[in-house]
């Protein structure tokens, strides 16, 4: 294998940056070297060449400037980097990118891809080859070429959502050349990973491609975890080095797992029960480690613990997707039609470890000995025990897309235009329904004799993941009943249509002054037809099911001026905006601006729901070192939301709430020395929620006067957003000693990160209804602890086409946690995983 890596290629867009150019064993260089016709001006769109080879960037045809000329801050992770970090998933490549950081969640996508950039929920803004992939998934990359994150408001690109920033992974497509490889690896906790690529010129202007995975893992440090996943992508060229291409591309992902549930935060707070041991700001961190109840009891949670369900648990996800792309090139434009189905579904039983009762520390408000009139158990008040919450979905997502797009170049005079107009027409259908079980949900408090019996709550301390649970027909019923699916009227389904038009141009007013703008215009219809029944039950005689539809329409832009000192260099400074439409994901994710449910719930008046919108000011410089071997970034941002969606009293929604994310961003990518690469940066946020909008209380009735409810500024007002660290760092390098023996690794930092945060602040009335609200005495963070993990890497070249290799992730066997739910739990990572490689190629 081949070691030196080349400068991040200086191509992108005022959108999708591309693939930075490595060097590679020319028998597996995946970027086609016969130049379309019509190419633009070498100056502007030249090759790299890295050892000899010319390898070419990209022809994605939003592709209007060299990266260096955009004024964006973008970062392109090669299939270089995944492959030496031994990433086997989107979610693993990306830990390598400075500040992303993931989201945990409980509904839509409880495990999956849930990206924060810039401290903005980028789960919505996923995207394969340019066109949205939305539906909930564990993303895998055997199939990956490159995955390119673009930050800042980004509407312009790909249209709803995209408040903080893209990511665009790139697949693997045939090439003009044969070659393949098949690499098998086997570590610690049974890991087992086998993954083959095979392309195949068939002819001058024909190649076949398809890649394979076989993956079957069980989790280091964390017990009874597993996970099992298969996937096939085959891909067909017509026309390769011609002025018409026409490609054929489908990918399946199979995956069967047992879903991670992490650990439960320690206390919890709120105007009816706060356990908080002491007064003012505590933290609430996962129960890892020693930890002593409310009534003295004292034990360890070890990083192994896990609360699940073996016999009942599971998550199996499906992802088909079926790709059609057409070209032709017009001598200096090119027309482009990439039409896209996907379909893909999700079934699971998520068990996740629930504080909210107060279960885990102990609950002071109730006298020990007390009997649960609702079950006869007695309540376990001084703590040690967890409520095995389940949350159940069986769902699935539909997709039609079709995108066309027209790139190329003009002059008018002496100034010079690249330019790409397109148009987007999709359907988009999201069905959904929960498994119906008894879990205890309906007994309150949750964990006494009863309930512990029953096995809906566990010990903190020794849970047994093989307990024999029962399903009954309800939570205190004695009649055992199968698990089975809520009917066809439990169901909830949204439906959206898009129709937009684009467009970007990249203008050379002078050989030192490039105007960069684009504009995008979005009409988005969402639809949703809420369940009309719950568990199993058939909908009510003389109840009609009933639809709820908005339509808005989007404009979204960007500009950017870029000023060259040199070739190689630029300053620039940009400004873009975003939008976020009511229901943008569909239920596929937690959505913070979702369309009713009812007629008559709080929004219910469709009128008072509003589009977010998001803008982001940027300026920044690029610039290559070592004769383009070493591409170094920086760039100062500020991104505010202005109209975010928060309540204001019993009726009202509004749209006052702001966010604001200022920060510094700094980004280095290529070769410092001949056979020395590097990929990584730092990031630093101010990620302040300004205004959160208000949260209601409850003052109790007094004699015959009622209970009111009043609204106060919400706890979340001035804190750090949830979801995001302050200063994150990454570094990934390799080093080639002797030609044949490479040494490298990763350094991964991450600061704290909340996920949320809580208050006692509670109202009170007197007789003649005049009501106090009283001030809070613990204000609650819920917080996972900053960490530092290192991961090591070596690999021999044995032969010209065979290289073994070891990756240690986790070195240190830190034990840390990588996303932090705004309540109950928080993930932990796996411990320190081993696995050797072998990968012969041909």
């Amino acid at each position: 294998m081949t070691t030196t890596m080349s400068f991040l290629a200086l191509s992108c867009v005022g959108a999708f940056a591309t693939a930075p150019a490595f060097a590679e064993d020319p028998a597996t260089a995946t970027r086609d070297t016969v130049p379309a016709a019509g190419a633009a001006d070498p100056q502007e769109r030249r090759d790299v060449v890295v050892t000899g080879q010319r390898v070419h960037n990209t022809d994605d045809p939003k592709q209007v400037a060299p990266m260096v000329n955009t004024p964006k801050s973008i970062v392109v992770l090669d299939k270089s980097v995944i492959e030496q970090t031994g990433s086997n998933s989107l979610q693993d490549a990306l830990r390598t990118v400075p500040g992303i950081t993931f989201g945990a969640a409980e509904g839509g996508n409880p495990i999956g891809d849930r990206p924060f950039i810039r401290g903005f929920d980028s789960q919505g803004s996923i995207y394969v080859d340019g066109v949205r992939d939305l539906a909930s998934q564990n993303r895998e990359v055997f199939a990956t070429d490159s995955v390119q994150i673009v930050r800042g408001s980004d509407s312009t690109l790909g249209g709803r959502g995209s408040a903080g920033g893209t990511i665009n992974i790139i697949s693997k497509l045939p090439q003009a050349q044969d070659f393949g490889n098949v690499t098998g690896s086997f570590g610690n906790a049974a890991y087992k990973r086998v993954t083959a690529d095979l392309n195949l010129k068939a002819t001058d202007t024909v190649a076949v491609r398809i890649e394979g995975l076989w993956h079957d893992q069980d989790v280091v440090g964390r017990d009874y975890i597993y996970q099992r996943r298969w996937g096939v992508a085959p891909s067909v060229t017509l026309g390769l080095g011609t002025p018409t291409r026409l490609t054929f591309a489908f990918y399946h992902l199979t995956s069967h797992e047992l879903p991670d549930s992490g650990l439960p935060y320690r206390y919890v707070c709120s105007a009816t029960l706060c356990n908080a041991p002491t007064t003012g700001n505590v933290l609430s961190q996962p129960a890892l480690g020693t930890f002593t109840t409310l009534n003295g009891q004292t034990g360890t949670v070890a990083r192994t613990t896990f609360y699940g369900l073996t016999d009942r648990d599971f998550r199996n996800t499906n992802t088909n997707q079926a790709t059609v792309r057409v070209e032709h090139d017009f001598g200096g434009v090119t027309l482009r039609n990439t039409a896209r189905y996907n379909r893909d579904s999700q079934n699971y039983i998520y068990l996740l470890p629930d504080d909210s009762n107060g279960d885990v520390y102990g609950i002071p408000t109730i006298a020990p000995g007390t009997v649960n009139r609702v079950d006869g158990g007695v309540e376990q008040v001084g703590g040690g025990y967890v409520w095995r919450r389940a949350n159940t979905r069986y769902s699935y997502d539909v997709s039609l897309i079709d995108q066309t797009d027209l790139a190329g170049t003009f002059t008018t005079g002496s100034i010079k235009h690249s330019f790409a107009v397109g148009t987007e027409f999709s359907f988009e259908k999201d069905r959904r329904g929960a498994y119906v079980l008894a879990t205890g949900a309906t007994i309150s408090p949750r964990c006494d004799t009863f309930t512990v019996s029953r096995y809906y709550c566990t010990s903190l301390f020794n849970p047994n993941p093989n307990d024999f649970y029962v399903n009954y027909t309800s939570d205190t019923s004695n009649v055992p009943t199968p698990i089975v699916k809520g009917s066809l009227a439990s169901e909830t389904q949204n439906d959206a249509d898009t129709e937009s038009v684009y467009g970007f141009d990249s203008i050379t007013l002078l050989p030192w002054a490039i105007l960069n703008l684009g504009a995008r215009y979005d009409r988005f219809k969402s639809t949703i037809t809420p369940a009309v029944a719950t568990g199993t039950a058939a909908q009510p005689a003389g109840t009609a099911a009933y639809k709820l539809s908005r339509t808005d329409r989007l404009f979204n832009y960007q500009v950017g001026l870029v000023l060259k000192p040199t070739r190689e260099t630029s300053v620039y400074a940009s400004y873009a905006t975003a939008a976020t439409p009511p229901n943008s994901l569909l239920g596929e994710g937690r959505e913070d601006n979702a369309l009713p449910t009812s007629p008559t719930t709080v929004a219910g008046n469709l009128d008072q729901l509003k589009v977010q919108k998001t803008k982001t000011y940027e300026v920044g410089a690029k610039g290559s070192l070592f004769h383009e071997q070493l591409a170094l970034a920086a760039a100062v941002f500020q991104t505010d939301i202005q109209n975010a969606r928060v309540t204001i009293d019993a009726n009202t929604v509004a749209f006052l709430g702001r966010t604001r994310i200022r920060g510094v961003e700094l980004t280095a990518s290529g070769t410092i020395l001949p056979g020395w690469t590097v990929f990584g940066g730092y990031t630093h946020l101010d990620p302040v929620v300004t205004d959160g909008g208000n949260s209601a209380l409850t003052a109790p009735a007094v004699g015959a006067r009622a209970a009111q409810v009043v609204y106060v500024t919400s706890v979340n007002t001035g804190k750090q957003v949830p979801s995001t660290v302050k200063n994150s760092f990454t570094a990934t390098t390799n080093v080639t000693l002797y030609k044949r023996f490479q040494i490298g690794g990763s350094v991964i930092y991450n600061d704290r990160q909340y996920g949320g945060y809580a208050d006692n602040r509670t109202a009170t009335q007197n007789a003649a209804g005049v009501v106090t609200v009283n001030p809070a005495t613990v204000v609650l963070y819920r917080e996972v602890p900053g960490y530092v993990r290192f991961d090591a890497r070596a690999s021999y070249d044995v032969a010209p086409h065979i290289t073994l290799s070891v990756n240690a992730q986790n070195l240190t066997d830190k034990a840390y946690f990588t996303q932090a739910y705004a309540s109950h739990y928080a993930t932990i990572a796996a411990g320190r995983t081993v696995f050797g490689t072998v990968k012969v190629g041909f």
